[in-house]
Parts: C-alpha cells; structure tokens; sequence
C-alpha cells in the first residue's frame, strides 16, 4: 500500500479492480482546510482519461508494472507477435492492446510493453520513427515553400500530411505521439 503523496506521473493506481495510469498530478496545499492531490488518469483497458481528486495520505493500492524492451517480430491473424530482448522469449499481443500503435510499428522496431502480472497492459513506442512514404500526389514545379501541406500514405497505411515538396519513397521521421512530420531523413 502506498499514499497519495507517492503518486507520480506513470504510476499505476488499482482503483474499483480496475488498473489506472497517472498522466498528469498536481500536490494542491489550499490556505484552508487539507491538502490534496489532483490527478488525471487514464483507464489502461479502455483508454478512458479521468479527473480525480484524493485526500493527502490517503492510502491507494498501486499496481506492479513492469516495463520490458521488446521487438516486434511479425503479425500473426489478428495478433502480433514481439520477442524479448533480454532472454528471447516471445510474447503474443492482441491486436486491441497494441491499438494505434501499429500505425508506426515496422517489423524489428524496438518497443516497451508494460506487463502486469504477466500479462501485456500497453505498448510505448520510441518518440520517433522513421517511415517511407509509398504515395503522394506529386508537388506542383514552385512548391518549394514550407507554406502548404498535402497528404501522403506511409508504409504502414497511415496517412499523414507532409511539405509539398515530400515525393513518393522519401524516408521520412514521424512523431509517434500525434502522427506529426517532422523531417525528411537523408538515407
């Protein structure tokens, strides 16, 4: 058991049998009355975000996460299969665990997946990948400016808007976060 003073961002609170992470938590010490502590959480199966507000020192439950550094191997049906980096076990993930994640998932890309009791909760991907463009209308000759943008389909089927001076089979850096451009990357 551990006290609400404990709690930091990426801390895994049990509430109601359900397993919470913390985003963002604020220590909150008013002029009257107790302090407290202002979280808000995100749901780990369903990815819902909460706003939730606990008493200083009130005792929470906090669930054992462990973070392991895997490699996504290959997609198997609907589930996609990651090997260990440590001790080359391999580990089956449903395709709902992984979710948007495959948007930026290659074969061999290096990825975090956090287990609780052996069992995978979410995959962290590295801030950054690198990903080829497969199709994109042509720029027209002078759109050379960073001014305007147009659509473009990478590799894993994404589609992500890009420069109009981006041509079809540029390797190109993508912000795993929001799905962003942010650069050609020279090969």
């Amino acid at each position: 058991m551990a006290t609400t003073n404990d709690i930091k961002n990426g801390t895994v609170l049990k509430l109601e049998g359900q397993l919470w992470n913390i985003i963002e938590f604020q220590h909150v010490k008013p002029g009257k009355g107790g302090a407290f502590v202002r979280t808000k959480m995100r749901n780990i199966l369903s990815g819902k975000v909460v706003d939730k507000t606990f008493n200083a020192g009130l005792k929470i439950e906090t669930a054992t996460v462990d973070r392991s550094d895997f490699q996504y191997l290959y997609q198997d049906g609907e589930d996609y299969v990651f090997m260990d980096n440590d001790n080359y076990d391999q580990l089956t993930v449903s395709a709902k665990t992984v979710g948007d994640a495959t948007n930026f998932m290659l074969e061999n890309i290096n990825v975090t997946i956090a287990l609780h009791e052996g069992n995978p909760l979410y995959i962290e991907l590295p801030p950054s990948v690198q990903l080829r463009i497969t199709y994109t209308e042509p720029g027209l000759q002078g759109d050379r400016s960073s001014a305007g943008t147009k659509p473009a389909t990478v590799e894993t089927g994404l589609e992500i808007q890009v420069p109009l001076f981006v041509e079809n089979n540029t390797l190109v850096k993508v912000d795993t976060r929001d799905g962003s451009y942010l650069g050609r990357v020279s090969e």
